[in-house]
This record gives structure tokens, C-alpha cells and sequence, in this order.
């Protein structure tokens, strides 16, 4: 019988299959039925399961072994597809876990050293502070509590930053830069005898703060253009439409205007302003008044120049924290009339699709300071000697934090 089935059937696995249905094996016809495909190992034990004689001719070995090789290069076909497709998975997800890991250094890292350098208050401090506002019960907006600022020295923050992994060359490589947020400079910055380190220093600083206010903007800046874009604005858009325009000053609630207004100011031109205006963190502005632009102000607030000439009456603007400095400036290049034509080529830039460039800019900001053209000079050489450009681009590390870590 098998003779005769080796000579009617020239593949080996055909001569399984017709010996099954043959002999009735009720496993070969049950998965004959529902498509399923059986090697031939698996055919084999089944006749052999049912003492059923194999093919002697196994043409039919030739033929065998192609068809294992056939079924064996499908399977590490599936398997390679398999492989590939979580190597794809763990390239795809490395970056968020690489995210997910920085930020738990981050935060933990970040809140130890808040831990350490803030001063502990004790039970009966409180119980002092508390008896006190209740005795003033003074009703005002609530207010950010500024109290637990802390002004770190310049090894520490320098410290706080390496075991964050928050380094300048890195970033310029195109690492993410930490959230974390100083609220004062260090006293002892200008104490630093290497001006390299002194510079890299308060640069570490002063980036995260310069990148926080440009998110905002930008963030307020994509929600401005979809609103834009609808037919229809909802009473909440109205209500932030009003409040934007009162924050860029337009009392005509021109929509052009406040495209233009609505922002970034480039990296590089906002660090090189504050290095010259606070002597790169070491004038007495900066460390006394968190000062880093070097604005003036003819209010009762602010701190009096100590060799000013008789005839000016302004003081130099303090503020509680770096951030809120970093803010004033935004707001003064983004509003004042001083420096329209800074907003009219930045504007340009945006519609020929180019990247916001700081030394491209500068040249706009003569009027910033009485010496004009020298002023730009002086800003230019600042940019170029120490590669700020390379910070244009920068972005903050996306942490689930929104405030990040003021310290």
C-alpha cells in the first residue's frame, strides 16, 4: 500500500496526508478542516500514534528537507519579525525612559539639596508666625511665599548641578536642560578665581529661568493661533484673549500686534544682556536686588545707584527672585515702545520660517542702553567669545513637575 501511495504522491508530506484521511486518523482531518498546517514530524507522530506504516520513499528525503528548511526559515522569519518588533518597542520607549529616570534623579536629588540649605523653622517659630497673621488679618490675592528662598554658595549650586547631570557641553550637544530654578545668585560668585568657571556658572543658572518664560510664551502662543483658527470662541477664550492684551499692553485689542508681541526673546541675546548688566551675577544689583537686566524704575521700590549723577533721579528695579527679573525683561523687550523694531524683525524671521536668532537680533536692542551702537557692540563680542548661540535651541526637560524646583 505504501508502495503505491510513495508512486502517486512525489512529496513526502502529500504521502502523510493521504495515508491520514486513508486510515481515518481523525487528528490529520480535524486540522485538515480548520486550515491549520502540520509539519512533518507532527504527521509522522500521528500515524505512528495510530500504528500506521510510513512511506518507505522519501523522496522524498530531498523533498523533506526542503520542506522542513521552508517551514524552519518561516518560523525565524516570525521570530526575527518578533525581535525586530521589541528592539522598535525599546528604541520607541528609551527616550521616555530615559525622561523617567532623569526625573527621579532630578527630584530626588534636587529636593535633598533644598533639605539641606533651607533653614528649619521650629514648632514654636510657627506657632509665632501664625499668631502674627492672624493678629494682622490682612485679606489681600494670595501671593507667592517667598520666604524659603535661599541663597545657595557658589560650590553648592555648582555641586546641585553636576549630580543633576546638568552640564553646559551636554547641552550644547542637545541634553535637555534641568527645571531646577536658583531664586537668588550666590554671594560668593565673584570669589570664584576662574572666570571660565564663574561664566559657566552663572550661565547654568540663568538658562532654566530664560527657557521657563520662553515655554510659557510659546505655550500662550500655540493657544493663541488655534483660537485664531476657529470660527466660533468659546466665553473662557474671550476671557484669555482680554487678559492677553492687558499683559502686552494693546488697549486697541489688535490681533496683529499681539502675534508679533506674543514671543520668545532669544536665548543667547537675554543671557549676554545679563552678564552685561549684572557683571555676569556679581554686581550689587544682582546679589542684593536679584537685579539681572539692570532696569530702571521711578517708584518708591528699588535700589539707588551709589555714584549716580545729580541730575537722574531713577533706581535700579529689585525683585524677590531671579525668575521674577527674568519676567520684567521679557515683558520690557515685548512691550515697550523702545524696541518695536526688534519685535518687527523678530516677527520677520518667524515668517521666512527661520530659527530665532540672538546675534541676528542684537543690532535692534541699541536703545536698551545710552551708549547705542557700542552697546551692540559690546553684546555681539559677548555672544560669539563664549558660543551663546549654541542655547538657542535649548529646550527644558519635560518633568511631570510643572513648577520644577526652586531653590
Amino acid at each position: 500500500m505504501s508502495k503505491k501511495i510513495e508512486k502517486l504522491f512525489k512529496s513526502y508530506r502529500e504521502q502523510l496526508l493521504h495515508l491520514g484521511k486513508l486510515y481515518g486518523v481523525v487528528e490529520i482531518k480535524s486540522y485538515a478542516r480548520s486550515a491549520k498546517r502540520l509539519t512533518i514530524s507532527q504527521l509522522e507522530l500521528l500515524l505512528i500514534k495510530n500504528r500506521i506504516k510510513l512511506p518507505i520513499n522519501r523522496s522524498s528525503d530531498r523533498a523533506m528537507a526542503k520542506q522542513e528548511l521552508k517551514e524552519n526559515s518561516i518560523r525565524n522569519v516570525y521570530l526575527s519579525l518578533a525581535v525586530i518588533f521589541l528592539i522598535g518597542c525599546f528604541i520607541t520607549m528609551r527616550p521616555f525612559i530615559k525622561n523617567t529616570v532623569n526625573e527621579i534623579k532630578f527630584t530626588y536629588v534636587a529636593q535633598e539639596y533644598k533639605e539641606i540649605n533651607t533653614p528649619k523653622i521650629t514648632k514654636k517659630k510657627k506657632n509665632k508666625i501664625a499668631k502674627k497673621k492672624q493678629e494682622k488679618k490682612i485679606e489681600s490675592e494670595p501671593k507667592v511665599n517667598y520666604d524659603n528662598t535661599i541663597s545657595l554658595n557658589a560650590e553648592t549650586a555648582s555641586n546641585l548641578f553636576d549630580d543633576l547631570g546638568y552640564d553646559l557641553k551636554a547641552v550644547r550637544a542637545g541634553q535637555k536642560v534641568k527645571p531646577i530654578y536658583l531664586t537668588k545668585l550666590p554671594r560668593d560668585l565673584k570669589t570664584l578665581g576662574d572666570t571660565k568657571k564663574k561664566r559657566e556658572l552663572f550661565i547654568r543658572i540663568i538658562l532654566p529661568l530664560i527657557l521657563d518664560e520662553n515655554k510659557k510664551i510659546s505655550d500662550d502662543r500655540d493657544k493663541l493661533f488655534k483660537i485664531l483658527k476657529k470660527d466660533f470662541n468659546t466665553a473662557g477664550e474671550r476671557v484669555w484673549l482680554k487678559r492677553r492684551f492687558k499683559e502686552y499692553k494693546i488697549d486697541d485689542q489688535d490681533l496683529a500686534k499681539l502675534k508679533m508681541r506674543m514671543d520668545i526673546i532669544p536665548v543667547s541675546l537675554a543671557i549676554a544682556q545679563a552678564a552685561n548688566e549684572s557683571g555676569w551675577g556679581t554686581s550689587r544689583f544682582a546679589l542684593e536686588g536679584n537685579a539681572l537686566f539692570g532696569q530702571w524704575t521711578w517708584s518708591d521700590k528699588g535700589l539707588l545707584p551709589k555714584e549716580q549723577d545729580p541730575d537722574q533721579t531713577h533706581k535700579v528695579m529689585q525683585f524677590q527672585i531671579l525668575k521674577a527679573s527674568v519676567r520684567a525683561y521679557k515683558n520690557n523687550l515685548n512691550t515697550h515702545n523702545a524696541y518695536q523694531e526688534f519685535r518687527e524683525a523678530r516677527a520677520k524671521i518667524r515668517q521666512e520660517g527661520k530659527n530665532i536668532n540672538g546675534l541676528e537680533l542684537t543690532k535692534y536692542v541699541k536703545n536698551y542702553a545710552s551708549i547705542g551702537e557700542k552697546y551692540v557692540e559690546i553684546l555681539e563680542s559677548i555672544i560669539i567669545k563664549n558660543s551663546l548661540e549654541d542655547f538657542d535651541k535649548a529646550n527644558l526637560l519635560p518633568i511631570k513637575l510643572k513648577k520644577g524646583v526652586a531653590l
